[in-house]
């Protein structure tokens, strides 16, 4: 029991919050379950063709074809090709993170990655386009060239932070995280 509390901690205190909150206001729990239900639903339809993507991704794509083109000898293409994915990507920023992991586990350069997740949390088309739109073309061209200036400049300096061996578990952690 105590290794289920201590593994699912996040879960164990919703419900206790949950439990709290029935005998304050049934209505609030009733909303809460709502909510949970309708996130849960929206996951299903996210998460599992993600994971066959991923899954294929893993197959189609030799190791040696990543490390190619984003590997640590890749320079300014493996940064290039992080943009173009990070860019033309879709979806919510969690399911940049799996792909992440597998970029990681074939072997691209850990800036690379960094870089990647960060176009996809910010500077998606559909993002830019929007803010052309509703905020005007030379205020977002400000506004994007700066966010890949400082993703650029961030990418770089997070790879020179982490140590060798922070980088090793973080590999690691990616050779696992398909097993």
């Amino acid at each position: 029991m105590m290794v289920f509390i201590k593994k699912n901690k996040f879960l164990v205190l919703s419900v206790i919050v949950l439990i709290v909150i029935t005998f304050i206001d049934i209505k609030l729990t009733y909303k809460a379950l709502e909510n949970s239900y309708k996130q849960i639903l929206s996951m299903l339809m996210i998460v599992p063709p993600i994971f066959i993507l991923i899954g294929l991704f893993d197959v189609w794509i030799p190791r040696e074809t990543i490390i190619k083109l984003m590997g640590e000898g890749s320079k300014t293409k493996g940064m290039v090709l992080a943009f173009v994915l990070g860019a033309f990507s879709a979806g919510p920023t969690l399911i940049a993170f799996p792909i992440a992991m597998m970029m990681l586990k074939k072997g691209a350069k850990y800036s690379n990655v960094i870089f990647f997740l960060m176009v996809w949390s910010s500077l998606k088309l559909p993002i830019v386009f929007y803010q052309i739109t509703t905020l005007g073309l030379k205020f977002s061209l400000i506004i994007n060239v700066t966010m890949i200036i400082v993703f650029i400049i961030s990418a770089l300096l997070v790879d020179k932070v982490f140590t060798k061996d922070e980088k090793l578990i973080f590999n690691e952690k990616a050779q696992d995280y398909s097993k």
